[in-house]
């Protein structure tokens, strides 16, 4: 069955180049009516215009879809709020969000500067917040929502000279994980994409460029429509790179229980191999999880 977002409305961030630009378009294309939004800043942040954006919608409705150009920056409460209710006024509802406008400002750490830490951090991830936020109460009264958070490798596995922008990409984890919950019981379904693709962000890390060709932004948004359908899935995390998609998980191994007159540095460090054994893993709905392993552990021990 063909996925299709008839009468669906999107907002798209950082939508004037790159991912966001083929999300913006590919959503259009399949019936939604877009957002797009691009504060058309330099890669670091810097500057800003909406040429970018325009362009972009321009090319939706000249394909005779549906779509408006805005310019707000994401950590700013009051330029989101204006945004979304510019596309309250326009269409009456806003279905799916799509987090995608970012920035980039890699150094090692030792040389990075915390202007530079927290520039990061309040894109990615409060800009992430903002826009949510933003939309969340919309969702919960139309019973409907899709919100997608985009993370990366950097946040997942981490990536030299990315302290900043690795920290923010691992936050939307946390992020996602607790408005699944939230948002279960009205139809809000929370993603994360993992993406690699050949961008502007990507240009210059050192991959070949017969190898970055293949990383289209294109084989990302795939992944991104099948997020936002009506069938999406939950918490799930897709990391996606050249045509390859795959579901990672924040698991822990079975570890073990030490009694009382053994917790201590020097024991864990003795069962520091059983520990790490990832012979026996769990993937856990909630916080609850690991904590009902260590009790059922620890009961076990005082049963004996």
């Amino acid at each position: 069955m063909t996925i299709k977002y008839d009468g669906k409305v999107a907002i798209v961030t950082g939508a004037g180049n790159g991912l966001g630009r083929s999300h913006a378009l590919a959503l259009a294309e399949r019936g939604c009516k877009v957002v797009v939004n691009d504060l058309g800043g330099a890669r670091d942040g810097s500057g800003g215009s909406l040429t970018a954006a325009e362009e972009v919608v321009a090319h939706i409705n000249a394909s005779g879809g549906e779509a408006i150009a805005d310019g707000a920056n994401v950590t700013n409460e009051e330029e989101v709020a204006a945004m979304v209710k510019a596309a309250m006024d326009k269409w009456g509802r806003v279905d799916i969000l799509v987090n995608n406008a970012g920035i980039l400002r890699d150094k090692t750490f030792h040389k990075m500067e915390i202007a530079d830490f927290r520039a990061v951090i309040d894109v990615h991830l409060i800009g992430t917040a903002i826009c949510t936020h933003a939309v969340w109460s919309i969702m919960r009264e139309q019973q409907y929502g899709r919100v997608v958070c985009t993370s990366s490798p950097s946040g997942l596995h981490g990536i030299f000279g990315q302290a900043n922008y690795g920290a923010a990409k691992a936050g939307m984890i946390g992020f996602m994980n607790a408005l699944h919950l939230e948002g279960a019981k009205y139809n809000i379904k929370v993603n994360v994409l993992s993406p690699s693709a050949k961008t502007r962000m990507t240009e210059d890390i050192g991959i070949p460029e017969p190898i970055l060709d293949q990383m289209t932004p294109e084989a990302i948004t795939a992944a991104l429509l099948f997020l936002v359908s009506e069938d999406a899935p939950s918490k799930a995390v897709i990391s996606c790179a050249a045509g390859g998609y795959a579901r990672a998980y924040v698991v822990e191994t079975d570890g073990v229980y030490l009694p009382p007159d053994q917790q201590t540095p020097e024991e864990i460090a003795k069962h520091w191999e059983k520990i790490s054994s990832t012979d026996d893993v769990h993937y856990y709905k909630d916080s609850a999880g690991p904590n009902m392993n260590f009790i059922g552990k620890a009961q076990a021990f005082a049963a004996k």
